[in-house]
Parts: structure tokens; C-alpha cells; sequence
């Protein structure tokens, strides 16, 4: 459901392992998208971390390739520690390599997040006994930008990780809110006049400025007041 890699590696533990990566997005001439390398990273972090912790994962470390020159690598970190201040993680240790043989005309950067879990930690649920809302905005390249107010925040989205009601969480990113709900039900189609929400359902999400929530619908009312306007309903008719 989910674009991660998890890997076993004792009786109790598994590595979750997930990814990010960005390219045309920096302080280059030939940048399709200009942003300073911090807040490259920060939303690139921002993607990777949330898949790890949206498999069930405590993030343990945080690796860059950086392909947008040496000197920036300072700034890079500076973006990553601005998304683990934001979830209260301390002690991560931030590693990666720079591509610094040679120069390339766009700036690019992939971004890898490692995380533990328990093993077999995953609880049966029926979707049809749930409700689903969308937290967020759908936002994309300078939409993200100049619109602050309307990113769901990681400390947020920590909160919903940590709350028993909500039973799976799904970040969205550029395949937009309609491809994330279709992986909550992977045992059927799901199409697109079924499905009522205020939100744009085929719109791109960029760096997961939005995620989906399944919960118990006698909790709704708790998760609308700690979301505030970022909380959206989804209606699903059969």
C-alpha cells in the first residue's frame, strides 16, 4: 500500500526503508521551480519521512544524494533538521555523498529516510466500517510556496500517527488524492464519480501536502477540531 521497502531483520524488528527524490527544484539557471536548498530539503524530507512513519516506523536515520554542489550541502542539512525539529526527533544522524566531480545544470536531490518497527504489528480493519478524510491541501511547485497555511504540518501529522482511532494513514504526493484512496481499496475499483470531497481528486500533492486518514467515525469530531480547516471528508457510494 505503501512506497516503502521493509525488511525483517530479527524475530521483532523490521527496517523500513523510504524514498524521495527531486529534480529541477533548487537556486540553478536552468531550475524549473526556484526555492533555496533548505526548503528543497525540507519538503523532500518531508515525502520520505512520512511514508517511513506512515508504515509504522520510528525514523533512525536520514541519507541525501546531492547532486546540487558542494557548497550547499550545509543548507540541505539545515532543511532536514527543520523536519525533525517539527516531529521532536532528536539524535538522527544525517549521512549522504555529493556529486562533486562534476557540475550538473539542474539542481536534483533524493533524500532516503530509514526507520524501525515491530514485526507483525499490522491490525485487520474493515474499510466499510470506517470513514476517510483528506488532511491538507493538494499543492504543487510554487503553490507550495504561497500557501503555507494550507500544508498539513508534520507535527500534525505525527498526531494522527500516534492516535489509536486512526487506523492507516497515506501521505499523498504527485498521483494526487483519487490513486491513494484506489490503494485503501486494492480489492476493487474505485472511480472518481464515486467519490464526493471539496478537494481536487486527480490534482498532484507535490511533497505529500496532504494525507489521507481511515478512522472510526466516533472520533471525528476529536480529529475536526485538532485539524481545523484542513479537514476534508471523503464520501465513497457504492
Amino acid at each position: 500500500m505503501r512506497d516503502v521497502a521493509i525488511v525483517p531483520i530479527n524475530e521483532n524488528e523490521s527496517l523500513v526503508i523510504a524514498a524521495d527524490n527531486s529534480g529541477g527544484i533548487g537556486m540553478k539557471d536552468s531550475d524549473h521551480v526556484k526555492v533555496p536548498y533548505d526548503i528543497l530539503s525540507y519538503y523532500s524530507f518531508r515525502v520520505a519521512v512520512m511514508e517511513c512513519m506512515a508504515a509504522g516506523a520510528k525514523p533512525v536515520a536520514v541519507a541525501m544524494q546531492n547532486f546540487c554542489g558542494d557548497d550547499v550541502w550545509p543548507l540541505l542539512k539545515i532543511g532536514v533538521e527543520r523536519g525533525l525539529c517539527e516531529l521532536g526527533i532528536n539524535g538522527i544522524s544525517i549521512t549522504g555523498s555529493t556529486e562533486s566531480n562534476f557540475s550538473l545544470l539542474q539542481s536534483a536531490l533524493g533524500m532516503v529516510v530509514v526507520g524501525r518497527k515491530a514485526r507483525n504489528d499490522d491490525h485487520d480493519w474493515l474499510l466499510r466500517e470506517m470513514d476517510v478524510a483528506v488532511i491538507g491541501f493538494p499543492l504543487v511547485g510554487e503553490e507550495v510556496i504561497n500557501n503555507q497555511e494550507r500544508i498539513a504540518p508534520l507535527s500534525l501529522f505525527k498526531w494522527f500517527c500516534e492516535q489509536e482511532e486512526v487506523e492507516a494513514i497515506l501521505p499523498v504526493g504527485s498521483k494526487g488524492i483519487m490513486y491513494e484512496l484506489q490503494q485503501l481499496f486494492h480489492d476493487r475499483v474505485i472511480e472518481e464519480k464515486q467519490v464526493s470531497c471539496s478537494l481536487d481528486l486527480l490534482k498532484s500533492a507535490g511533497p505529500a501536502t496532504c494525507f489521507l486518514v481511515v478512522y472510526r467515525p466516533e472520533v471525528e469530531e476529536k480529529l475536526r477540531r485538532k485539524a481545523g480547516k484542513l479537514f476534508h471528508p471523503i464520501k465513497i457510494i457504492d
